[in-house]
């Protein structure tokens, strides 16, 4: 058996289908006790990179955005939290409920990866936006949140108004762009197979055996 898998998660923290992907992936390697045997890293995607500060409300957004009627992207809400309930995460979606431009987190999520607190980061500030309504987007908010998990929010705070680090975050997003990455979640088991969306759980533990060549 190898050592070591290394899985790039591609993703934003404002998309519900990363959580919901994340976690079964999270299941699929608890089942299997591969926990020692995996290292996630997260690498950044901007859904919406040209958002105005001032964000745009979620429903009207997905509406325009998908071509969906206010009742289909409610429908789409409502599959979304049920599927959220069954892994445990909970989505408290509400009318009033805005997308935000989401490149700061980006810049926090890459600086906790020298501290190795990148993925509690990512769940903390995912959980922040649909569970307990914050504006991730707000400086203050995401300082916050980068404190709460044990980590000194002065450095981060530097970062944040450094257009050096905005910069470094549109150049890892390049990247994977240029990878032909274009929707989120994707996940990159060892720099070589690629999954793009939200697999079932089984699918990702067939994934992983095959890779650790269980038989």
């Amino acid at each position: 058996m190898k050592n070591k898998i290394k899985i790039d998660i591609v993703s934003d923290v404002v998309c519900p289908w990363c959580i919901i992907g994340y976690k079964r992936l999270e299941k699929a390697i608890q089942d299997l006790s591969f926990e020692d045997k995996i290292e996630i890293e997260w690498q950044p995607f901007e859904l919406n990179p040209n958002m105005p500060e001032e964000g745009e409300n979620v429903l009207e957004h997905v509406s325009q955005k998908y071509g969906l009627s206010i009742d289909q992207a409610h429908a789409s809400q409502e599959s979304i939290t049920k599927n959220g309930k069954e892994l445990g995460f909970k989505f408290d979606y509400f009318d009033e409920m805005k997308i935000v431009n989401t490149r700061n987190a980006h810049i926090l999520l890459d600086y906790a990866k020298a501290f190795g607190k990148q993925t509690e980061l990512k769940l903390r500030l995912i959980e922040a936006f649909f569970t307990e309504r914050k504006d991730i987007s707000n400086k203050d908010i995401l300082l916050k949140e980068f404190k709460s998990i044990g980590l000194d929010e002065k450095k981060a705070a530097l970062l944040l108004d450094d257009e050096n680090a905005k910069k470094q975050i549109q150049i890892e997003e390049s990247f994977w762009h240029n990878k032909g990455i274009s929707a989120v979640p994707t996940m990159i088991f060892n720099n070589n197979s690629v999954m793009n969306g939200a697999y079932p759980v089984e699918t990702y533990k067939q994934v992983l055996s095959e890779l650790f060549d269980v038989k």
